[in-house]
Order: structure tokens, then sequence, then C-alpha cells
């Protein structure tokens, strides 16, 4: 029997529509004629939903007893016997009841399909079990319920249910989604529109990596080697030269000309030690290229131009970006060059443009990295110069250019023999010397055709020869060994230098730095492994690149950084030389990895020295500010409750009246307390909608005497975007304050008017002030002016106003009233202008 096939909607979060789309599949299906049943769909008193389920068979459920409760679960063996073609199966991640025939559902799903059903399910983005960890930090919330990624990964189609954060927060309100007593609690909690954001993000991207796979895997089954064009994906050739700037520019340009298009930059570099190129300036151009939402990518090759296609191919890319070489005309004499090569054999379905530069043609200068290290083409070229130069040269000095002399002769074969040199090193020349020492002595030197000498000068000629040829021979080689060693140590010294100044300005993170170590060494990976003891086990403190070793024993190439820490390396032996450098970063890595712990450690201490003080001011005002009302109303109600003196009824309502009042200041007191402690969770969830500032203002007024305020709202303001209820909180402190400090007699002044795109809400008093250095510190937590309060408070007022005035979009700034006092500026933007309102069809399609 064949395997059922598997169809899975996704979704970012609950309430974006995966069931009805389910079942909107279910009812086009059965109009076709397919056998589908619901196998297990939970509608959660959804209305919408809960009528898309009339007119289909539901199988019955399995009810299942329970620690004193009873239970439903999918009867597994029920939709077995009924063989549906197609079953819908609803919320793929949850758990079984205990005591139900598998753990997960989508275990009960798996049997499903192996009998031959196919299945219709639904997922949430935060049930991946891979994404577990992601979810937490964004929304705060572990989830329990969770499904393998291959399971959801093997699903023959991935459907994505897709909604903005508003319409699904809007939907929401609507009561779509939750009864109503539950929508203010999920939507100021797991529903803030930068949770929403954030898992739309996850589960776009997922479904975009499965897109890619499905189609490598589709390549791959059908064998198509071409390139599809199915989206713009340009390859940008870098050689570590001051040209990769421009052609990085060049191709992020390239790439916004088209939809989705992506840039990524490689750097190929030979297998043999350190990178040809400048790691400062390397890492330059990654920065520039991750900046402009691009990926940087280090590939080991020794044939640049194949290594560069077959990475553009298997990446199916569609477009390469090379810079015009920066070598001299001549050097063209011995081979066309990467970018005429690429361009040659890149085939039909791969563009390459060439991109002119300021370093075209001005040459490429000494390699930083490989020196003068000769190559086996330089090293063959020496041989055949050394030992087959002399052979011909002699047949043309005794055929065609004959009796020319023996010290011309003596020249001539020099000459070969500092060509020889000069190509292939010290071994090639004294080989040229010694064939050139043979060939004159037998067919130049009297007599000929022998290797017996006659005439002393000649033996002293001839000797001279041989001494010039091994001198020069030798100084060209030193010479060679000398320069190859200076631009070596100039690679090590820019690297550590590079490296150092990283690490001091603290810029460089570990993960970063062992990247550094893998791509300048060309190893596979790279990990930094530490233990505690001498019998501890290894752990891993951090790595990078694919099966990073676990333990020392395992790495091609091991440093030591002390006797607990180990640098590991996999990919090649490296040479003694290049150790040294290792070294360096190895003991650099340890200093990064202490650097972090440090850096965590004393952001952990800085969080406990701000609450510390936060709860050191707390206890003082509660010690005075919160058992001042509290002493009044303890004293107010030992005199009512005495029986030693009889109260007339205007001394019990007065005594009354100072019971209220303290209830009030206390009731205040921990409002602006609880307020506070809200601003400093992040836990303020402000609902924006259109308001009158006349609707408001006067609402904040209530907590001071009538006769203590002027109000000046004129009633054409313009709507504010604003959460009513945070203004009104922020505008009744500003307007407290200010009356707890105005002289007697004297009103405070509440005054609004636009200005451009927002409103401004003045506060003006007639008060002492404050001065300039201070009005920076009257809206920090538990800030009094002076330092000895008029009245109740704990110098919360101002800073909880600032704060809900900023959660709103808003602003609250101080300044000097006119003629004495202070004036508070809460400034809050208008409502943006109405449009046409159109029908919200996701809405309507979905619960």
């Amino acid at each position: 029997m064949a395997r059922g096939k598997l169809r899975i909607y996704l979704g970012a979060a609950p309430g974006v529509g995966k069931t009805y789309a389910m079942l909107s599949e279910a009812h086009r299906r059965i109009e076709r004629g397919t056998d589908c049943v619901v196998a297990f769909v939970e509608h959660h008193d959804r209305p919408r939903t809960e009528v898309m389920l009339h007119g289909l068979e539901q199988v019955r459920r399995r009810e299942i007893e329970y620690r004193g409760g009873t239970f439903t679960e999918m009867d597994v063996d029920a939709v077995l016997r009924r063989a549906p073609a197609v079953a819908l199966v609803d919320e793929l991640a949850h758990t079984n009841v205990p005591g139900s025939r598998n753990t997960k559902r989508w275990q009960d799903v798996e049997e499903l399909l192996a009998a031959g059903t196919d299945v219709i399910s639904t997922v949430n983005i935060q049930h991946l079990e891979s994404l577990g960890d992601v979810v937490e930090a964004i929304t705060g919330v572990r989830q329990r319920e969770t499904v393998p990624d291959e399971v959801v990964r093997r699903a023959d189609q991935i459907e994505l249910v897709d909604m903005s954060p508003e319409a699904l927060r809007r939907r929401m309100a609507h009561g779509n989604v939750y009864k109503p007593d539950k929508v203010d609690a999920a939507l100021s909690n797991y529903f803030r529109p930068g949770n929403l954001t954030a898992l739309r993000e996850l589960a776009l991207l997922w479904v975009a990596d499965r897109v890619d796979a499905y189609l490598t895997e589709y390549r791959s089954a059908h064998q198509v080697s071409a390139i599809w064009g199915s989206r713009e994906r340009i390859v940008v050739g870098l050689t570590g030269g001051p040209e990769g700037h421009t052609l990085i520019r060049r191709a992020a340009r390239l790439a916004e000309k088209g939809a989705g298009g992506e840039v990524m930059a490689v750097y190929i570099s030979r297998s043999d030690g350190l990178t040809a190129a400048s790691p400062k300036e390397l890492a330059v151009q990654r920065t520039l290229v991750e900046d402009l939402g691009g990926t940087f990518h280090h590939v080991v090759g020794d044939d640049v131009p194949a290594a560069l296609l077959d990475f553009a191919r298997g990446v199916n890319a569609t477009q390469i970006v090379l810079g015009v070489s920066r070598r001299r005309s001549w050097q063209y004499a011995f081979g066309p060059g990467v970018g005429a090569t690429v361009a040659r054999e890149s085939g039909p379905d791969l563009d390459v443009h060439l991109v002119t530069h300021d370093a075209v043609g001005r040459g490429r200068g000494l390699p930083v990295a490989r020196g003068a290290r000769l190559g086996r083409p330089r090293v063959i070229g020496g041989w055949l110069v050394g030992v087959l130069g002399p052979v011909l040269l002699t047949w043309l000095l005794t055929g065609a250019a004959a009796d020319v002399g023996l010290a011309n002769d003596m020249l001539l074969f020099l000459t070969l023999t500092v060509a020889a040199a000069l190509l292939g090193g010290l071994l090639p020349a004294l080989a040229s010397a010694g064939v050139g020492s043979l060939l004159l002595n037998w067919f130049f030197t009297p007599p000929v055709d022998t290797l017996t000498i006659t005439d002393p000068k000649n033996i002293v000629a001839l000797v001279v020869f041989v001494g010039v040829a091994v001198a020069v021979a030798s100084v060209v080689d030193l010479a060679a060994r000398h320069t190859h060693q200076a631009a070596r140590l100039r690679a090590e010294s820019e690297i550590l230098s590079f490296l150092a100044g990283n690490v001091l300005r603290g810029e460089t993170t570990l993960e970063a730095l062992l990247e550094r170590v893998r791509e300048t060494f060309g190893m596979e990976s790279v990990a930094l492994l530490e233990r505690t003891g001498e019998t501890d086990p290894w752990t891993c403190a951090g790595s990078v690149g694919p099966r990073p070793a676990g333990i020392p024993e395992d790495a091609d190439v091991d440093v030591p950084v002390s006797d607990h820490m180990a640098l590991s390396l996999r990919g090649r032996v490296l040479p003694a030389a290049d150790r040294r450098v290792l070294a360096a970063f190895a003991a650099q890595a340890a200093v990064v990895l202490d650097r972090q712990r440090l850096r965590r450690e004393a952001g952990r201490a800085e969080e406990l020295a701000e609450g510390n003080r936060i709860r050191t001011a707390l206890l003082a005002a509660v010690s005075h500010d919160l058992r001042t009302p509290l002493a009044g109303i303890k004293a107010a109600v030992s005199s009512l409750r005495s029986d030693d003196v009889e109260w007339s009824e205007e001394d019990r309502a007065e005594l009354l009246e100072a019971i209220e009042e303290g209830a009030d200041r206390l009731d205040q007191l921990v409002g602006n307390l609880l307020d506070m402690s809200r601003l400093q969770t992040g836990t303020v969830t402000p609902i924006l909608r259109e308001t009158d500032l006349d609707e408001v203002v006067p609402m904040g007024l209530g907590g001071v005497p009538e006769d203590s305020v002027d109000l000046d709202i004129p009633e054409t303001l313009p709507m504010v975007h604003v959460d009513r209820g945070l203004l009104e909180r922020a505008v009744a402190n500003v307007v407290e304050n200010a009356v707890k400090y105005s002289p007697p007699g004297e009103k405070v002044l509440v005054a609004a008017s636009a200005i451009a795109d927002r409103v401004e809400i003045r506060v003006v008093d007639r008060g002492p002030g404050v001065p300039d250095e201070a009005k920076g510190r009257i809206f920090e937590p538990f800030q009094r002016y002076g330092d000895s309060p008029r009245g109740a408070g704990v110098g919360l007022g101002l800073a909880v106003a600032r704060g809900f005035a900023e959660a709103i979009g808003g602003t609250l700034d101080v300044e000097d009233t006119p003629g004495g006092g202070l004036t508070m500026v809460l400034a809050v933007r208008t409502a943006p202008r109405r449009r046409a309102e159109q029908p919200d069809l996701s809405a309507a399609a979905a619960p």
C-alpha cells in the first residue's frame, strides 16, 4: 500500500486562520467527490470555525479518564477502520493525554500516513523543536508542545497561512480568536506587535528555506545542471584587493533591480598556508557585504576560475561580478587571467560582469603571504633553462656562430646560469654551471673534443666561470628566500596587528575570531576547548565550521593555550612556520573568551547594583512616605475607637476625612510604585487610538482641587494618536506636581495647542522653579527637588509621567516659565489622516 501524503498549514501564531484554511480545503475536496473526514479538529469556541465544521463527517473521539477528569483525543483505531481518503488532524504538535495510543499527535498522523490515508494538519512556527530557544527569547514563553522539524520537513506540501501583526491584533480585538475576558491579557503579553513580527519573520524564513530545499531536491532528482534564474543570485569574486569595495557596491545595485536579489561575496584562497590577501582588507569588505544585506563566503581552491564557477553553480547563481585584472599588459603573456577564463567557461546561463576600477593595470605588487615562493612551473622552467639551455647554446655556437671567442662563450653560458637561478633557484643554477663548464671545456677550450686543457689561462677562465655562476646563483636564491621571509613576516605582522587592535578595542567576538583563524589558515573547522581539571572532560567554549573537534587528540592541529585550554583545528596539518601565528591567535582567543565572560559578569553586577539602588530607595520611601499616611490613619482610627472621649459629629467627620485622605495618598503612592515597576520591566503595552484631548485631559484633573487649575483646551485641536489611560495618568501626575509647588492662590494653567504633526499640552505653574543643572534629574525615579518634598510622594510622579509619555510615542520636557516658575511640555502625535476604509478580507476569511 502506498504511503499517504501529508499537507501542513503553517502559521506564525494562533488565530491566523490555519484551521479555517484546512476546513475550507476539506469542503473543496468534498465538492470534488473526495472521501474526507474530520479525525480531530478543535474549534476553541470560535464561531466561524465551528460553522465550517458543518457538513463534514466527524469521527467520534476517544474518551480517556485521567486524574479524575475525562478528556477526548483522536481515536486512531476508529479512523483506520473508517479508512478515508483524506483525514483532517488539527494541532500536529499536541501532546496526547497519558493512556493514549501514542505520546504525540504527530505519531498518530504517522500511523495514518503509513496506512495510506492522506492527512491535512496544522502547526504554528513556535512549535518546531529547533526554534524553541528562539521563540522563548522573543516571547518569554517556553513551548511545551513541540514537533520535530524533520516531521514537518517531510511533508509533501507546506502552505504558509500569513497575516500581518496589525490584522491579527485587530481580529483578536473583535473577539474572533479568544473570549473577551482574555483579549486584553493576550494583546499585552504574547500578542504584542514586536512578538508577532518576529514570529512572522521566523515563519517566512523557514518556509523560504524549505522552498530552496524543494528546488534543490528537484534539480538533483532530475539531474538539472543548468542554472535556473528563479531569483537573482549575484556572486562577487573578491581578491582582497582595493577594487573589492567597488565590486560589492555594483553587485548590490544589480540585486536591487530584481525582486529578492541576493549578493554572495566569495574569496578563494589556495590550500598552501596563509592567504594571499590582506586579512584587514578582507575583514573590511566582509563588513561591507553584510551591511548591504549580503553574505560572505570563503572557499579553498588552487584553480581559482574553476572554484569560482563551481561555487556559483552550487548556489544556483545567475550572475558573477568580477573586477578587470590589475595585471600589467606584459603579464598577459603568462595567461588570459581569471576574468577572461571565467567569462569563457561560464556558459550561456551565467552572466559575467567585468567591472572597471581605479586599480586596473597598475600591477598586483608582491603577494602579502606567498612572497617569492617559487611554484612548480618556475622550478621546471629553471631546470629546462639550466640543462637544455647550454646544450642548445652549444649547438648554435658550434654551427651558426662559430669563433666568437672563449670569453664571449663564457658570458653567454653565464647568462643562462643567471636565468636558471632567477627562474628555478639555486639547484637549477648549479646544474647549469656544471653542464656549461663541461660543454665549454669539450667544445670551446683548446684542445677541443677533449677534457684536457693545455693553456693555464683557460683553466683560470673556467674556474672563474664556475665561481661566478655559483656565486650569482647563491645570491639570487638568497634574495628570493629573504624576499619570501620578509613577505611572510609582513603578512604575520599585519594579521597580528589587526588582531590585537580588534581585541584591545573589544570589537571581536569569540566566534568572529575563530572564523578568522579558519579563513586565514584555510581550515575546515576551529574549536576552542577547555576543561576545569586534568581528569575532567573537554567542553567546547566556541567553534566554527562543520564537525569541530571534541577533544584535542581528534584535531589535525592542536595548540595548547594553557593547562586546561586548547585551540583545535581540523582540515590539514600546518607547517611549523604557521604555528607561530596560530599560537598568537590561540592566546587572543583565550583573552576574548575571558573578556566576554567578564562583560557578562559586569552586566549582571550592574543589574544587581541597579536593583539594589531601587530597593534601597524603595525602602527609604516606604520607611518615610508610606508610613506618614499610615500613621495618620492609625491615629484617626484609634481616636474613633477610644471610649475615653465623646466625639461630636463634626469631630467624627473630620477624623473620617483624615482617614480618607490618608487612604487616597496611600493609593496614589502605591499606584506610582506599581507603574514604575511596570515601566522598568517593560510590561506597559499601549493601545493607540484616535482620541480628543478634551475627553482625556479633564479626567486627569480629578486628583487636584477644582479651583487650582485653569483649563484651556480649544475644540479645534486635531485628534491625537494615544492610549487614553496612559495619557490621563501622565497628565494627572504632571498637574498634581505643579499644584503641589504652586504658591497659595496661584492657579496652574493647563493649555493645549497644535504644532506641525503634534499637539503640545503645557502645564504652567508659578512655583520656585528648578535650576538648569537640576532639570534632568527631576525625571529620575525617587528624586525630589531639594530632597524635601512638600506633601506626600516618593519622587516617582514625573518619572512615571515621562515613562508613559514615551510609551505612547510622545515626549515630556521641562521649560522655565517666563516671570518665574516651571512649565511642563507634554507633546503627543496627531492621528493620521483617515483613508477610505476597505473591507478586511483576511479577517472575514478566518476566525
